[in-house]
C-alpha cells in the first residue's frame, strides 16, 4: 500500500494591488509550473458533489476538522485530462486521492448510471459509486477559475493564485464551455493558496500576507454554493 502523505495548506484572501506586490517577489525565488502557458495560467473547471444533506457544505460551514469531498476536474477547457478527485481535510493539512475518467464515464455519472464504477478496478472510483449510491452523492455546482502556479523543489512548496473565481449558473455540465457564469469574490480580490510537504522555507514565509490574513476556512465551493444558491437537498 502506497504511503498516504498529508500536506500543509494554507490560504489567504488578497486584493489585486498586495497580489502584483507578493507575485514580484514570488517571481525571483520560485520557478514557473511546467504546465502553464506563454501568460503563466492555466483555467480549472470543476464539478462538485455533495450528498442528501450537504454534508461538505455545512461540515466546511461548521469548521469540522476532518471532512472530506469529491469533485471532476478538467483544464483548459479540454477533455483530454479529467480527474476524479477526493480531497481529505483534517486541520490544515490536505490529502487528495486522483484516478482518470473518460468522458463517457463522466457523462454516465451525471445520468447517475453508476454501474461502471462498481466494477472499477479503482479504488477511489469505487468509493465515489458507495457514497453516490449510499449518501445520494450528486453534483452540485460548477466552479472555474484562471490558476498562476509556482513551485519551489525544496520543501515541497507550490504557491497559486486563483483569478477570476466564478460558479456556473443553474448549469452542472462539465463541458458546456457556454454557461453563464457569476463571480463570487468582490472586485480585484483573489485567492492564494500555499501547500508544502516536509517544511516552509523562512525565505518564503516572509513574503506571506500577516497571519492576520489568513482564510483558513475559505472555500471555493462554499462561496460558490452560496452565490449560486445551489445549497439544497438534491433529488433521490
Amino acid at each position: 500500500m502506497n504511503k498516504v502523505t498529508y500536506r500543509h495548506e494554507l490560504k489567504f484572501l488578497l486584493m489585486h494591488t498586495n497580489y502584483v506586490v507578493i507575485k514580484a517577489r514570488i517571481k525571483e525565488i520560485l520557478e514557473k509550473d511546467l504546465h502553464v502557458d506563454s501568460d503563466g495560467l492555466y483555467t480549472v473547471r470543476s464539478l462538485y458533489f455533495d450528498d442528501y444533506f450537504n454534508r461538505a457544505y455545512n461540515e466546511k460551514n461548521m469548521s469540522i476538522l476532518d471532512r472530506q469531498k469529491y469533485r471532476i476536474r478538467l483544464y483548459n477547457n479540454s477533455d483530454k485530462v479529467i480527474n476524479l478527485e477526493r480531497k481529505i481535510k483534517s486541520n490544515n493539512y490536505i490529502f487528495k486521492e486522483i484516478t482518470s475518467l473518460t468522458r463517457s464515464e463522466v457523462q454516465a455519472i451525471l445520468e447517475q448510471d453508476y454501474a461502471s464504477l462498481r466494477k472499477s478496478p479503482s479504488r477511489l472510483k469505487q468509493l465515489f459509486y458507495y457514497e453516490s449510491i449510499s449518501n445520494v452523492l450528486r453534483p452540485r455546482v460548477i466552479v472555474d477559475y484562471e490558476r498562476e502556479p509556482f513551485v519551489m523543489y525544496a520543501g515541497d512548496v507550490r504557491i497559486t493564485f486563483d483569478l477570476n473565481i466564478r460558479a456556473g449558473m443553474e448549469a452542472l455540465d462539465i463541458f458546456n464551455n457556454k454557461m453563464a457564469m457569476v463571480e463570487v469574490l468582490e472586485p480585484n480580490y483573489l485567492i492564494m493558496e500555499v501547500k508544502y510537504t516536509n517544511f516552509l522555507p523562512t525565505i518564503i514565509r516572509d513574503i506571506l500576507p500577516a497571519q492576520s490574513g489568513t482564510y483558513s476556512s475559505l472555500s471555493k465551493y462554499v462561496l460558490c454554493c452560496d452565490k449560486t444558491l445551489f445549497k439544497r437537498k438534491t433529488s433521490v
